[in-house]
């Protein structure tokens, strides 16, 4: 699925729900494809989002979708936050650029080498265990085509996190000249969910025949 909906106020290692006040929103997955070391800490950058493309849940976002909301989060004087995995109690750098142009939603940031957060997520971008970016925002105004996809022309963007699986087909980050195709991995690990529930029904024959999520 390439969206889901999502308490932000969830803070999923403590278990605490600090929803109180704040907005469900919904997340999108994407990408970031430069990584590099600066003065105090690690610059990544790259598209959080793309204009035209159709993503899993069937959601396309139109050019322009973010405009009122930088302009208002601008004149506000805040900030897009940079989160660890949708978690708002646990900020782990900033995004200095965030900015809208032709292909879509560009960010640019810095996660902090001082936050220990910050530090973990540096490592496992190194190691190639992070792989995306995920959007915390709410829909403000949508329509839907002939072909049951939801046109998404405004959103409200609240935060930008590193997280762990990003769902879309094409993400995919670059670091230190590599890239890593996520799609393809999330492709393996689903097949080989397929073979081994094949192999469950075939050792067991009452698999066959509904039990466990078959289509039977």
């Amino acid at each position: 699925m390439g969206y889901d909906v999502g308490n932000f106020g969830f803070a999923p290692e403590s278990g605490k729900d600090l929803s109180v006040g704040l907005p469900v929103l919904e997340r999108k997955f994407m990408a970031f494809q430069e990584v590099a070391k600066v003065d105090g800490g690690t610059e990544i950058s790259g598209y959080a989002s793309l204009f035209g493309t159709v993503d899993q849940g069937g959601d396309v976002v139109e050019p322009g979708a973010y405009g009122v909301s930088l302009k208002a989060v601008a004149s506000a004087g805040r900030s897009i936050k940079m989160l660890w995995q949708h978690d708002p109690t646990l900020p782990i750098g900033v995004w200095d650029e965030v900015r809208e142009d032709g292909k879509g939603l560009f960010v640019k940031g810095r996660i902090l080498d001082s936050v220990e957060k910050g530090r973990e997520a540096a490592a496992l971008i190194a190691a190639g265990a992070i792989d995306g970016l995920s959007i915390g925002y709410r829909t403000v105004k949508a329509t839907k085509n002939t072909k049951g996809q939801r046109l998404l022309s405004e959103l409200e963007l609240w935060e930008v996190s590193l997280v762990t699986f990003p769902m879309l087909p094409s993400a995919r980050v670059a670091g230190k000249g590599d890239e890593i195709a996520v799609g393809d991995m999330l492709r393996d690990m689903a097949a080989s969910f397929a073979g081994a529930r094949a192999e469950l029904a075939r050792q067991d024959p009452a698999l066959n025949r509904g039990k466990f999520g078959s289509d039977g």
